[in-house]
């Protein structure tokens, strides 16, 4: 059994103990973000000159940052690679003067993945970062009242040629949380070790729904809690068995032991009518931590009529596997604040990128330049090895502390196809197909919109309910001058006839999580698994023809 909690207000004082003059520092900086820029790069410069890297790119001699951009070109995973397998191999300090102690592991563009280094240094600088963030949300709604359903990757999935462990940041950061908050875990770490992809999630729902007093989710990816809604319904008799016995088929004991009351009381509100809900599965929930922008407002307005009343959904911030970006400094509006003394960052104005010449020199800027609502792609250099890395995300500026720009995601930048000089962008089918479906009151389930070349046009594959007076003709012609209003390029080539009208195929019940568990299979993460709603049709890399509907 588990022990007893220690009460919320223990553990608010613990935190702001700990960190609160970290968070002060935080926002002072935020008034200085040149300055403290600076700063972040002449560190990371300095920690790294004696590398082959530092030395084949003058870093010795680097005094300012043009002197940086001058010497240090954009790059991406692709031009790093060989020097980060290099090192792993040989030892030679190839791009950190540290020896990396794990690897993120992540999917690439190519069919390798990518292995991200994490040095000592970067990683104490992502736990500063994350207890910054724990201290935040404690001031925000009482999600530290009750236990933590915390879903993440597995720590370790294998070793690197060198012997250096790789697997998912999420699951190494759950492990390096303070230990008051990891006593509040209902996951044991060992569920995220399970192979098997449904067992893995019958897994959670037991050892989530045996608990009742759970006030927090976190997960990167809400599509993930709602694929954990559908295992609660349609495998409920396994998960209620499983809590009342305090036991997975095949599995270990369930951290809170056998519960056969509780059991009961799920089998209860099993038997009413319509499907089991979090909001009577966990009537406590105050808040779900996430991410909440580009594809993944999708899966949240799924998500909303599930949780119960009141219960907030708060950003997670900008984090990725090469990076933790932000910190969200204030829950109640969202703004999260880049981290300045860790990361050095740099943009790129979206539509200046996105029409360069290829080749061209890169014309990147500081933070301190950003605009207020404008849109722009991001480049890191970070202590742990990436020097002016192209994230190829697109981030938009929704506000300021102090004279920081705050961030928020927006799209991956490869959600952009062109077959006869659209410019389509993920954005713009992503409001396209809700605002579509929200005119005829369904909320979206899986969809795709391809791209095909050959057929010059695009499909949308749609799987969802359709209402009675829907028709298939009727929302391809809605979403496809939606799309015609959004993008003057579109709609000109639809007028002209270069773009052929947009069509719609329905798929059947469970084709996006087919193609979910597709593409974890193939090296996607399921924790931070994001579907790619805009997609050329010859590099999906999944075959939908035989989850096609019938007419």
């Amino acid at each position: 059994m588990r022990p007893p909690l220690l009460p919320e207000g223990v553990l608010r004082a613990a935190l702001a103990v700990s960190q609160r003059r970290a968070f002060r520092r935080l926002l002072a900086a935020a008034n200085t973000p040149e300055e403290t820029q600076q700063a972040t790069l002449a560190g990371i410069v300095a920690a790294n000159a004696e590398t082959l890297f530092g030395n084949a790119h003058s870093f010795p001699k680097i005094g300012s940052v043009q002197h940086f951009r001058d010497a240090v070109p954009v790059a991406s995973y692709e031009q790093l690679r060989e020097s980060i397998v290099r090192q792993e191999h040989t030892g030679e300090p190839c791009l950190t003067a540290e020896r990396p102690i794990y690897f993120s592991r992540t999917s690439g563009t190519t069919d390798a993945p990518k292995d991200i280094p994490v040095t000592m240094s970067g990683l104490a600088r992502i736990r500063a970062q994350r207890r910054l963030a724990a201290y935040a949300l404690a001031q925000g709604p009482p999600l530290l009242k009750g236990r933590i359903l915390a879903i993440t990757g597995r720590t370790v999935e294998g070793h690197m040629p060198g012997g250096t462990p790789y697997g998912a940041m999420s699951g190494l950061l759950q492990q390096e949380q303070p230990a008051l908050l990891r006593a509040r875990h209902v996951l044991p770490q060992t569920v995220a070790d399970i192979d098997d992809y449904d067992a893995q999630y019958l897994a959670i729902a037991a050892c989530s729904a045996a608990d009742a007093g759970i006030t927090a989710i976190g997960t990167a990816n809400p599509s993930t809690l709602v694929r954990l809604l559908g295992v609660l319904n349609q495998c409920q008799d396994a998960v209620v068995d499983a809590i009342a016995k305090g036991r997975l088929p095949l599995a270990d004991a369930l951290p809170a032991g056998p519960q056969p009351g509780r059991a009961r009381a799920l089998r209860r509100l099993a038997s009413r009518a319509g499907p089991l809900i979090f909001a009577d599965v966990w009537p406590q929930l105050a808040a779900v931590v996430t991410w909440k922008g580009g594809s993944c407002g999708i899966a949240l307005r799924q998500l909303a009529p599930s949780l119960p009343a009141g219960c907030a959904i708060v950003e997670l911030g900008y984090l990725a596997s090469e990076v933790h970006g932000t910190v969200n400094v204030d829950v109640a509006r969202d703004a999260c604040l880049p981290a300045l003394g860790s990361v050095y960052f740099e943009f790129a104005e979206r539509d200046a990128w996105e029409s360069r010449a290829p080749g061209a020199r890169a014309d990147l800027k500081g933070l301190e330049a950003l605009e207020l609502g404008r849109e722009y792609y991001v480049f890191v250099t970070t202590v742990d090895g990436l020097y002016r890395y192209d994230m190829n995300d697109i981030l938009r500026v929704t506000g300021f502390i102090g004279r920081t720009p705050t961030l928020a995601f927006v799209q991956k930048g490869k959600g952009v196809t062109s077959i006869t000089g659209e410019k389509l962008h993920e954005a713009q089918v992503l409001a396209a197909v809700d605002g579509t479906l929200a005119e005829r009151r369904c909320v979206p389930g899986f969809f795709l919109l391809l791209a095909d070349a050959e057929a010059a046009g695009y499909t949308l594959l749609l799987e969802g309910p359709a209402t009675a007076d829907w028709r298939d003709s009727d929302v391809a012609a809605a979403v496809d001058a939606r799309l015609a209003a959004a993008n003057v390029e579109y709609a000109s080539k639809r007028r002209s006839g270069r773009l052929a009208p947009l069509r719609l195929r329905r798929l059947r019940p469970g084709a996006g999580d087919a193609y979910r568990t597709h593409c974890v299979a193939a090296g996607q993460r399921d924790a931070q698994f994001k579907y790619l709603h805009l997609q050329y049709a010859d590099a999906v890399g999944f075959d939908f023809a035989g989850l096609v509907a019938a007419d």
